[in-house]
């Protein structure tokens, strides 16, 4: 009887030791984990903050997202960026940890970087000068700059849209002006794109706004195809839009 008391307390505790040595260890900052970047791929970079909206934020990310799935294209790593690494609450309360902290982080190149709107977009984040210089350091080199909703407050204040065409989201086209009176600045479309730069009216029609990027990196039938698998109705000539040549 004591033999077995023996056996079945020792069977326990290496039950026990091997429950412990499975469970997560902390080990601080070596727990973060980074996004696998295909290097076959283009670096699609979202700025986001406390504040940032859902819509203007996840459209654009699933769209691009979905890219990977898709054959014979230069498909899309997508990853978040931030002045944090602590997670960023947006404005409707969903919380999200960025990939990056961009004021410390050595940050893979950004091929395509995108602004979603945020609640502060329109006042005190337009002060935040670390922010706008990451802005303009990434224009430096970036293939394309895109902006949704009031995202487009911020590429102007880092002064890359001074001189191309822009919009913005509808009832803030007149404080849009106000704010940036030396840009030329288009109402009533869906989007705009001049050189570089695609600036869209943001909400749902987020999804027209970076449809049309894939259809022109990847033509229409792979723009179709993304639209399809999310069950959105793309057709580009019926989505009002300035395409500046």
């Amino acid at each position: 009887m004591q033999k077995s008391i023996l056996i079945a307390c020792l069977a326990l505790t290496v039950i026990s030791c091997g429950e412990t040595n499975n469970k997560p260890i902390d080990h601080g900052k070596n727990t973060r984990v980074l996004p696998e970047l295909d290097t076959t791929r283009y670096n699609v970079a979202f700025l986001i903050m406390d504040g940032t909206y859902n819509t203007e934020f996840t459209a654009p990310f699933d769209i691009f997202q979905h890219t990977k799935y898709r054959k014979g294209i230069k498909a899309m790593n997508t990853f978040t960026v931030a002045n944090t690494l602590s997670p960023i609450t947006t404005f409707e309360g969903v919380r999200v940890l960025p990939d990056y902290d961009y004021t410390v982080d050595d940050l893979p190149k950004i091929d395509i970087l995108v602004v979603p709107s945020a609640e502060h977009h329109l006042d005190t984040d337009l002060k935040d000068n670390i922010m706008i210089d990451f802005v303009k350091k990434v224009d430096s080199s970036a293939l394309y700059m895109t902006s949704h909703c009031d995202g487009a407050f911020v590429l102007a204040q880092a002064g890359v849209l001074d001189n191309v065409v822009s919009t913005t989201f509808p009832s803030d086209i007149e404080k849009y002006r106000a704010m940036f009176p030396h840009l030329s600045i288009k109402d009533s479309v869906l989007f705009v794109h001049d050189a570089k730069y695609i600036t869209s009216a943001g909400g749902a029609k987020s999804f027209e706004a970076a449809l049309y990027l894939c259809e022109l990196l990847y033509g229409k039938e792979i723009a179709e195809s993304i639209a399809k698998g999310l069950v959105i109705d793309w057709r580009l000539d019926q989505v009002p839009h300035l395409i500046v040549q």
